[in-house]
């Protein structure tokens, strides 16, 4: 199945007539909203202090003495245990998420992480360090799948994809605050100097539970519940300053009852087969689990949990130094996926992961040669251009990449969000696993031969994208969720809503206008 020009979204003339012509600055309710949608960002930033956290720490000698040197299958388990605990997860969270909703998820994962970050920042033992990883992976599953289904269901319909995308670049914001904590308390003599850094997170994640009461429960999961008074109400509240009869509130109103009420006359009880039973979803399953590998296996997982390694493998051993270039790296990363995040709508999601996947694959090449030139030679203007196209390698990757967890969740159906996001998040935790253990082994073991490996591999994710993936920019929620189905489905939907919402005579003009 080819993504050809006949699935690429012209703009959804349905409602954009409806939206506020204000910027969002100037609506107090909207900013409100926008508020809290940043309390949701959260569990995205401390996903990626984690990360960072864990790269900083091995550059530090503190840590090190506190647990004997570690290597090879050791190392690799302190950074495994925390995706290790995340697979643990799976099995119960998207019952949560579907059941008690996602701000429950949220303010549940967020709690259980807060005491584990206590006592990994109490450790003084490797298996206690890593039985707080493993916690930490474990409540941390259940605030990232809710927590970016929350953030798609309340935002402003305009504004959901910048908001989607956003959340995933405040990874990159996490990942900033803990090299550059690393890196402040590298001087410190004694072993504050990696349980600051531990004590940190869990002030992330405390934050957001203390704040998260107050933001609003999905209107969607509202709905699905038969709670369609209160999830009015927030839509009215947040997206027409009150307003029930709002022309937009009613379309989207009406639209989330007419998809959900689809959704349950098609599939009845919907389980985990729902995923493969009919070809639209098996469609969107194929796409999310390459996506899925495709973020972990690009090479960024080499760089992200192993970059001191690869600092020593080209010559860069002093631990400032690494320490230094890790923090600069991650607030590039953090500009570029900003950038990103804004031109998702502008430019598609899909020129932009083709873009990614071309640039990472050019600049991967470089990198590769320039690190084997190193290795042969010695050369310093070598392992210098080394540091240059990672830079540019994470420019691409950040480009298509910031975009991705948007993607991923308005292809899904309501229904179906929760355990396809799920399934997202475990294939993403086997391909971490995966790199985690293999990378410093082959890194060790292959030096720069490794990095052929991700050359081709590269070549086929663009091939991939190139022949499967879809444009869904200036759909809403429920039109995206839906473009894998038959088009009679999507008509049904639509001209139901239409009616309700007195906009039958803009449904016209999209019909002729496709055909």
């Amino acid at each position: 199945m080819g993504a050809g020009p006949a699935v690429v979204a012209k703009g959804s003339a349905t409602y954009t007539h409806l939206l506020d012509s204000r910027p969002w600055y100037r609506n107090i309710r909207l900013i409100i909203l926008n508020f809290w949608i940043a309390i949701m960002f959260i569990t995205c930033c401390a996903y990626g202090y984690d990360s960072s956290m864990m790269n900083g720490l091995q550059s530090l000698t503190q840590w090190n003495q506190a647990f004997n040197y570690p290597t090879g299958g050791k190392l690799g388990l302190l950074n495994a245990i925390q995706t290790i605990g995340s697979l643990s997860a799976y099995p119960f969270v998207p019952y949560m998420a579907d059941g008690m909703g996602r701000r429950f998820s949220i303010i549940f994962g967020a709690s259980i992480m807060v005491a584990a970050a206590a006592i990994q920042t109490a450790s003084y033992s490797v298996q206690m360090f890593i039985g707080a990883r493993f916690l930490i992976g474990f409540g941390q599953t259940f605030a990232a799948v809710a927590a970016p289904l929350l953030v798609a269901e309340v935002a402003y319909p305009s504004h959901r994809s910048q908001a989607t995308s956003l959340y995933n670049a405040s990874w990159c914001l996490g990942s900033i605050i803990a090299a550059w904590t690393t890196y402040g308390t590298f001087t410190i003599p004694t072993s504050w100097a990696w349980r600051i850094p531990s004590a940190l997170q869990g002030v992330l994640s405390m934050i957001q539970v203390l704040l998260i009461w107050f933001v609003p429960e999905s209107p969607r999961w509202l709905v699905s519940k038969g709670k369609e008074e209160r999830a009015l109400q927030v839509l009215a509240y947040y997206h027409a300053n009150g307003n029930a009869r709002d022309p937009l509130v009613e379309y989207e109103f009406e639209e989330i009852k007419a998809a959900i009420a689809f959704d349950r006359e098609v599939a009845g009880n919907v389980g985990w087969l729902s995923l493969i039973k009919n070809p639209g979803n098996r469609k969107r399953l194929r796409i999310v689990i390459a996506l899925a590998v495709f973020s972990q296996w690009s090479g960024n997982g080499l760089v992200s949990y192993y970059l001191n390694k690869v600092f020593t493998a080209i010559g860069i051993t002093n631990p400032t130094t690494q320490l230094l270039m890790d923090g600069i790296l991650d607030t590039f990363n953090l500009f570029v996926a900003i950038i990103a995040s804004f031109y998702c709508d502008r430019v598609g999601r899909r020129p932009l992961l083709l873009a990614s996947c071309a640039g990472m694959a050019i600049f991967w090449t470089a990198q590769t040669i320039c690190f084997a030139i190193h290795q042969k030679t010695g050369s310093i203007a070598a392992s210098h251009a080394v540091i240059v196209f990672i830079f540019l390698y994470y420019g691409f990757y950040d480009l298509g990449f910031a975009p991705l967890v948007l993607y991923t969740i308005e292809i899904l159906p309501f229904a179906l969000r929760a355990k396809g996001f799920i399934m997202f998040h475990f294939v993403l935790s086997l391909s971490l696993v995966f790199n985690q253990y293999v990378n410093p082994i082959a890194l060790e073991a292959l030096q720069w031969k490794y990095y052929l490996v991700y050359i081709f591999w590269l070549c086929f994710e663009f091939v991939f994208c190139y022949l499967f993936l879809i444009e869904t920019k200036n759909r809403t929620l429920e039109e995206t969720a839906t473009i894998f189905d038959d088009k009679e489905d999507m008509t049904q939907i639509r001209d139901k809503v239409a009616a309700h919402a007195g906009l039958t005579h803009c449904v016209d003009e999209i019909e002729e206008k496709e055909t």
